[in-house]
């Protein structure tokens, strides 16, 4: 808040929150889950990497599971990939020639 030239006291009835309880969040050291997603993300963007762009969230939950021996569910992967602008490439539409009908 300061670094926008706004006054924390200001911004912290605005917000509907004490000035002490501002203070207090701002220098809380940060949580259990944010550190985990944080390094979570970093080995899901190797996985990524070595795989050329081309997994999705699926493959690096297989990945990440079996291979690695990570305990995480697809949905936190599929969470911190969106998070982080990570995408799988989609397969493109197999259109298969079909042969003439006969007598044409």
């Amino acid at each position: 808040m300061a670094h926008e030239d706004l006054p924390v006291r200001i911004a912290a009835s605005v917000l509907g929150v004490t000035e002490s309880g501002y203070f207090a969040w701002r220098s809380r050291p940060p949580s259990a889950r944010s550190v985990r997603h944080a390094w979570l993300t970093e080995v899901i963007t190797a996985v990524h990497a070595a795989s050329h762009g081309t997994y999705g969230y699926r493959r690096i939950h297989e990945e990440l599971t079996s291979r690695h021996g990570i305990a995480v569910s697809r949905g936190t992967v599929q969470l911190l990939m969106r998070r982080a602008g990570i995408r799988g490439l989609t397969a493109g539409r197999r259109r298969s020639i079909r042969p003439a009908a006969p007598g044409t």
